[in-house]
């Protein structure tokens, strides 16, 4: 197996270690990115090429692993679709609109088995025994969600070059793509109108640290390309905190809050159905699933998983490499998400930055009826 990668960031090093861990038969045959910072996770003697088309043209791999930031990632999935060589794509796959509309016309004439997608979260087991139980809760009426990250990590994303919209596409794109393809899942649907809410109020200059143990905090997580020092002064222009309300195109609703700067962060969800409810948190690490009698049905406790496997996304990592590898292999048929979901997601959280920053409520009718004019669900 024959891998070369766009992109040797801490996420794609870690991943790509993972992919060696689990495929010992993989080989590393090429990189190509202008400050390879963390190369030593895959091997410092991996040949490095000035651009991606020489990369793909010389090595031919049997993978392309996408890890750019998020901006370059159509132009990098392109040579890859252009090369005819199986892609894997960190998420979001791509951060506009008009390159969404760009990639399924792509997608509709090299296949959507073509790429693949990071959207670790639908390899979990909290979504696994979510799955399970679906079936028991009836339709789904409503949803409350939330993910909120700890101030080291809202302070990464401040000084990271993810701060600025046009590389990153937004933090709702950037982070939280995973929480809407999770309820899009759960819901079996797709949003159809969205409001939203909110700024920037924690990572200001009158809130910088003023205290050694806080600046330490606000730095623990490196960052590296267009990096800046202080998350508190940074030109960065995306959101600290936000909140948004998504009416399903089925009738269920969702309301979903995310917050960059929670000492005690969590990842929680409340799925309520007409015959029951489904409860979790990620980070807490439990799941429970009551029917509307009261009796549990399902009380799951994740926070014994092996320490090992569980250091990241609560073990989906581990759990996403190995389902790839056996779909690599010709063992799995399908994986749990691909990327016409992520597409989908991706969409939905750019409804939902639309809406706060007009302050209307976003219709997305015309938009799903231009998306599913490329029949990437057949």
């Amino acid at each position: 197996m024959r891998v070369v990668t766009a992109g040797i960031g801490l996420r794609a090093g870690h991943v790509l270690s993972l992919l060696k861990e689990s495929m010992p038969e993989v080989e590393f045959v090429g990189y190509f990115d202008p400050q390879p910072t963390f190369l030593h996770m895959i091997g410092e003697d991996i040949p490095r090429f000035d651009d991606v088309e020489t990369m793909l043209a010389q090595t031919k791999p049997d993978l392309f692993f996408v890890g750019s930031p998020n901006s370059f990632h159509l132009e990098h999935i392109k040579q890859g679709l252009d090369a005819g060589v199986r892609i894997f794509t960190e998420k979001p796959v791509v951060t506009t609109k008009e390159d969404t509309m760009e990639l399924a016309a792509l997608l509709a004439e090299h296949g959507t088995d073509s790429v693949m997608v990071g959207l670790v979260l639908r390899y979990s087991q909290h979504m696994i025994d979510l799955r399970a139980n679906l079936d028991v809760l009836g339709p789904i009426v409503s949803l409350e969600a939330s993910e909120h990250i700890a101030p080291y990590h809202g302070a990464f994303f401040m000084r990271d070059w993810r701060r600025m919209i046009r590389w990153s596409g937004g933090f709702m794109l950037e982070k939280c793509c995973h929480d809407i393809d999770i309820y899009n899942m759960v819901t079996k649907s797709r949003p159809k109108s969205v409001a939203s809410f909110g700024g920037r109020k924690s990572f200001v200059p009158q809130f910088a640290p003023t205290s050694n143990v806080e600046n330490e905090i606000m730095h623990r997580k490196p960052s590296v390309w267009e990096s800046v020092d202080d998350p508190f002064h940074s030109d960065g222009d995306i959101i600290d905190h936000q909140t948004a309300i998504l009416q399903y195109e089925n009738g269920a609703s969702l309301a979903f809050h995310t917050n960059l700067n929670v000492p005690d962060e969590h990842r929680r969800f409340c799925v309520m159905g007409a015959l029951g409810m489904a409860e979790g948190d990620f980070v807490r690490g439990n799941l429970q699933v009551t029917l509307r009698d009261g009796s549990v049905v399902a009380d799951h406790d994740y926070t014994q998983m092996d320490s090992a496997r569980a250091s990241a996304h609560y073990g989906a990592d581990h759990m996403m490499v190995d389902e790839i590898v056996s779909f690599l292999k010709g063992e799995a048929e399908t994986l749990p998400v691909g990327v016409v979901d992520a597409l989908e997601a991706g969409l939905a959280a750019m409804a939902m930055d639309e809406a706060r920053i007009t302050g209307r409520v976003v219709d997305l009718t015309e938009t799903w009826a231009e998306f599913d004019g490329y029949a990437l669900r057949q």
